[in-house]
């Protein structure tokens, strides 16, 4: 917890909140003598304040944004592809407390766990330094590319990742829907593109178009880092 405390520039007041941001419900349940907390309730409240300054940037941005667009640009920011990028950059993973199941299955680069792992450090910022501490965490590293997502958000990505794709004659790309949660007035559909059999990407959105996209933008981004 300390190399994580230097990452993030940052000394907590309270450590056992860090602590409980960083200790899954399989270590918890596996000490229960303990009466060790794990970090769902934390994580509940993370989702919420990274939603919440993450849509005011995005309000605030010069030129104005249309609704749509910061909708479609605030799902991709916060989508757990990019959430989990965050936990790597700060080494969340070394970090988080897991039972051995978890551990065992390679939990601690489970893109799901990280990026819920994310929210929970956040809201424990969030109460241990007050909106400061959070806010500092959500610009310096899940914004950090929000100007880039914005200037390529008139681009086809799905077209963008076929042609790329194309590219290789053997090369196959299919999309896969991996969630459909929520009431139908209110759907969020989550997609993963496969790459020659790979999940290349997930994406989050109110229909299955714009999680396809954010999905294939996931997948752009990644190819693009891995380019030399």
């Amino acid at each position: 917890m300390k190399h994580l405390e230097m990452l993030l520039g940052y000394r907590f007041r309270d450590p056992a909140l860090l602590e409980t941001a960083l200790t899954h419900s399989s270590y918890a349940n596996e000490h229960a003598a303990e009466k060790a907390a794990c970090y769902e309730r934390l994580e509940f409240l993370g989702d919420s304040i990274l939603g919440a300054v993450t849509a005011d940037w995005l309000y605030r941005h010069e030129p104005p944004l249309p609704e749509g667009e910061m909708t479609r640009i605030r799902a991709e920011l916060v989508c757990e592809e990019s959430l989990s990028r965050v936990a790597r950059l700060l080494q969340i993973g070394e970090a988080m407390r897991l039972g051995h199941g978890e551990e065992n299955s390679r939990g601690r680069e489970r893109p799901s766990i990280l990026a819920d792992m994310v929210e929970s450090v956040i809201a424990a910022l969030w109460m241990d330094g007050g909106r400061d501490a959070a806010v500092n965490l959500i610009h310096d590293y899940v914004l950090r590319d929000a100007e880039q997502v914005i200037r390529q958000r008139g681009r086809d990505n799905k077209t963008l990742l076929q042609e790329l794709v194309q590219q290789n004659p053997d090369g196959e790309l299919h999309y896969t829907l991996l969630r459909e949660e929520g009431p139908d007035h209110d759907k969020r559909f989550t997609f993963a593109v496969y790459i020659n059999g790979e999940e290349a990407g997930t994406g989050t959105g109110r229909t299955k178009k714009e999680a396809e996209q954010i999905a294939a933008g996931a997948a752009l981004k990644k190819l693009e880092s891995k380019a030399p």
